[in-house]
C-alpha cells in the first residue's frame, strides 16, 4: 500500500528529529530478515536507547539533505534500514555486527554516520569497528601487558632464591 502525502511528511520529520538527537547512524540491508528478527534486532537497539527505522531511500535523502549532510542512500542496494544511537559509533557497531554475525548473510551494514562530526564511514569500516573488544577487555589487556615485565622479574627472583637454599 502507498503512503500518503502526509505519511511521508511525518516520516520526514520524525527522521530529522532522530537524526537531531542522536549521534550515530548505521545503515543496514535487512533483505530476508523475518518479522520476528526484525522485533529482536529492535530490541538490541532499544537497549542501546536507540531505534531501528525503516525509511525509503528516497525519504531518507530528503532528511540527509535537511540536516546538510551529503550523503545519497540511494546508492547503496537493497531495503534500506537505519539504526538511529546516541551511543558512540563503537557500542553501536559493536552491537549490531554482533546481530548481523548471527543472522549471516540476512542483515548486510552498508556504513554508518557520525552525527557531530558529518563523517560517513564506510559498511567494511563499521564491521571492523564492531569487530573491536570492548573497552573493558582492552583496558584489561593494557593493564596485562603493563604487568608481565614485574611478573617476569618476580618469577626469577623467586626462582633465584629457591636455588639458593
Amino acid at each position: 500500500m502507498a503512503k500518503t502525502k502526509t505519511q511521508k511528511i511525518n516520516q520526514v520529520k520524525s527522521g530529522a528529529e532522530e537524526l537531531k538527537k542522536n549521534q550515530t547512524i548505521i545503515l543496514t540491508d535487512f533483505t530476508g530478515l523475518t518479522a520476528n528478527e526484525m522485533n529482536a534486532l529492535r530490541k538490541v537497539i532499544r537497549s542501546l536507547g536507540g531505534v531501528f527505522r525503516v525509511i525509503k531511500k528516497r525519504l531518507l535523502k530528503i532528511v540527509f539533505e535537511k540536516e546538510g549532510i551529503r550523503l545519497n542512500p540511494k546508492e547503496f542496494n537493497g531495503q534500506m534500514g537505519v539504526v538511529f544511537s546516541p551511543r558512540d559509533m563503537i557500542e553501536t557497531a559493536g552491537n549490531v555486527y554482533n546481530f548481523a554475525k548471527q543472522k549471516k548473510d540476512f542483515l548486510k551494514i552498508l556504513g554508518g554516520f557520525e552525527v557531530k562530526e558529518k563523517k560517513f564511514i564506510e559498511g567494511i569500516d563499521v564491521k571492523r569497528i564492531g569487530q573491536l573488544p570492548s573497552r573493558e577487555v582492552l583496558l584489561g589487556q593494557v593493564v596485562g601487558m603493563l604487568t608481565a615485565p614485574i611478573r617476569k622479574f618476580l618469577f626469577v627472583l623467586n626462582q633465584k632464591s629457591r636455588t639458593q637454599q
